[in-house]
């Protein structure tokens, strides 16, 4: 249970709040780089760390992320002029590049030299495979990118954006709590539905693991554990990664390669992110969370599918007009009662989808102080307190945050893994869990 003050402080990412500066120390996934696929494309409204902004990619293929408001009379630049290696807006004809300066001042006198005097609030961005990473800090040098494995592989990574309707930290929670799978993905999957010694037919023979959590110099780990054969254990091993990263144990550990990331829109609202290698997945029947065949049906494991999700058409709207599912709290994200007492625990279809009904469900920020946690719960009350005092550490001691200037802390894989019955998890899995 956490006081009032800390929740206030873990939930609230504006700028001078201690959670908003310390997500600012980091580089952020902005966006996907066939968002902005042509030079002198069409503008696109981005939103983060509740700032409103406006994403281009100029004439030389360079992305520039440019606060909303021109600083001439507060015009929006989305319906700026993409042109020339700049963003010109269409009010009075001031042309800003990547870096904000004012480059063309066409409404005041040739002989002016106010164009010196105006600048626009930009963020350096850098490209790397398919993502377009924004720096909203205060440093005059950005840190390097952090080590991403899946999104440092040329040419391989899948990348998936989902609108998540509820703050930040609510959605990244969902992901290091994985006593939940056997109830919400897997409450209706008994045993003998699954394929004798896989990693699901073990979690579902027994859905209250023991834990062991641990602190990393990028977070936090896991290691859960339960009975698997004789004299053997079952292990999901998985982390998160400051500021908001998670790594989950879907596939086989030292062969998945798969991050998600939690980015903040604002205070209520969150751009989940996962960039995974495909042919990394786990296979079906290898005694790994994949597919399941229940009753002759093909029933997804939790975190195993890549798409086949069904999106709105966008809108205007800062925070929900784009990668919002159709499947949504406007729709009781198509909750079947009759299937939820015949043939599912839920009722709802999809795994992301049920993950998303839960987390929503607590409402845009859920008061913590109203909660009672188990032992269950140990890898969220260990990942909570560390964000909470390395926000606190950045705010009175000027700290710099764990990841900052290390990228690579971030080279780590999650799964499962079987081990002799006593292993140290820890020892057993070293060079598994490394990233190569």
């Amino acid at each position: 249970m956490l006081s009032a003050e800390d929740n206030e402080l873990l939930c609230r990412v504006g700028r001078g709040t201690p959670m908003g500066d310390l997500l600012r120390q980091y580089w952020l996934p902005a966006l996907v780089s066939s968002e902005l696929p042509d030079a002198d494309g069409p503008p696109v409204r981005v939103r983060l760390l509740g700032e409103s902004l406006i994403g281009f990619r100029v004439t030389s293929g360079t992305v520039g992320l440019i606060r909303n408001h021109c600083p001439h009379r507060g015009a929006s630049l989305f319906f700026g002029r993409n042109e020339a290696e700049g963003l010109r807006c269409v009010y009075h004809g001031w042309k800003f590049d990547v870096a904000g300066r004012c480059v063309d001042m066409p409404s005041e006198p040739a002989e002016s030299r106010f164009t010196s005097k105006v600048r626009a609030v930009t963020y350096p961005c850098l490209e790397r495979n398919g993502v377009v990473w924004a720096y909203l800090g205060p440093r005059e040098t950005p840190p390097p990118l952090p080590d991403i494995e899946p999104n440092m592989m040329a040419g391989e990574g899948v990348v998936q954006k989902i609108l998540r309707e509820c703050n930040w930290v609510q959605g990244m929670e969902g992901d290091i709590d994985t006593s939940h799978l056997g109830f919400l993905h897997l409450g209706a999957v008994q045993p003998d539905d699954t394929t004798p010694k896989s990693f699901d037919y073990y979690a579902v023979k027994d859905r209250a693991p023991k834990y062991d959590v641990v602190d990393t110099a990028f977070g936090t780990s896991y290691g859960a554990y339960r009975p698997a054969e004789a004299d053997t254990d079952y292990w999901r091993i998985a982390h998160f990664l400051f500021p908001f990263f998670t790594k989950i144990p879907t596939g086989e550990l030292g062969t998945q390669i798969l991050v998600r990331a939690w980015v903040p829109l604002d205070d209520g609202h969150t751009m989940f992110w996962s960039i995974g290698i495909p042919r990394t997945r786990a296979r079906a029947g290898a005694g790994s969370a994949a597919t399941l065949n229940v009753n002759g049906r093909s029933v997804a494991a939790a975190g195993s599918r890549t798409g086949d999700f069904e999106f709105l058409p966008e809108t205007t709207d800062w925070t929900t007009g784009r990668f919002r599912l159709a499947q949504n709290s406007a729709n009781d994200y198509l909750i079947d009662r009759e299937a939820q007492r015949t043939r599912s625990f839920t009722g709802i279809p999809g795994i992301f989808q049920q993950d998303q009904a839960i987390t929503e469900g607590m409402g845009p920020i859920v008061d913590r102080a109203a909660e009672h946690l188990g032992s269950s719960d140990a890898m969220v009350i260990r990942t909570r307190r560390r964000l909470i005092t390395a926000a606190k550490d950045l705010r009175d001691r000027g700290a710099v945050p764990p990841g900052v200037d290390a990228p690579s802390i971030y080279r780590c894989r999650s799964g499962g893994v079987i081990l002799p019955r006593g292993a140290n998890w820890l020892d057993a899995t070293k060079e598994l869990r490394q990233a190569r």
